[in-house]
Formats: C-alpha cells, sequence, structure tokens
C-alpha cells in the first residue's frame, strides 16, 4: 500500500482563499449599489426622507 500525501490543510487554505475573495467581491458591488443614494444625500441633507 503506497502512502497517499494528505492534502488536507491545502483544502482548507483553499477554501479560506474562496471565502475571502467572495467577501471582497460582494463589499466591491454593495458599494456600487448605494452610490447614487450617498450623492443624493450630499446634494440635499435636510430633506427629511434621508434621517
Amino acid at each position: 500500500m503506497e502512502n497517499e500525501k494528505d492534502n488536507f490543510w491545502l483544502y482548507i487554505g483553499g477554501v479560506i482563499v474562496a471565502v475571502a475573495l467572495v467577501l471582497v467581491m460582494v463589499k466591491g458591488s454593495e458599494h456600487e449599489k448605494y452610490a447614487t443614494s450617498a450623492k443624493a444625500i450630499a446634494e440635499d441633507s435636510t430633506n427629511a426622507s434621508y434621517r
């Protein structure tokens, strides 16, 4: 019987990298989603609907 190399830590590292990439992508898309609202609030912050 041949000894197989244990790739457990390689798989764990891959999962961590994949999760980090997903979080970065979601964070970037969320930032763009609220850019229009932030611009409108900056133009007229006295509007009661923004509070």
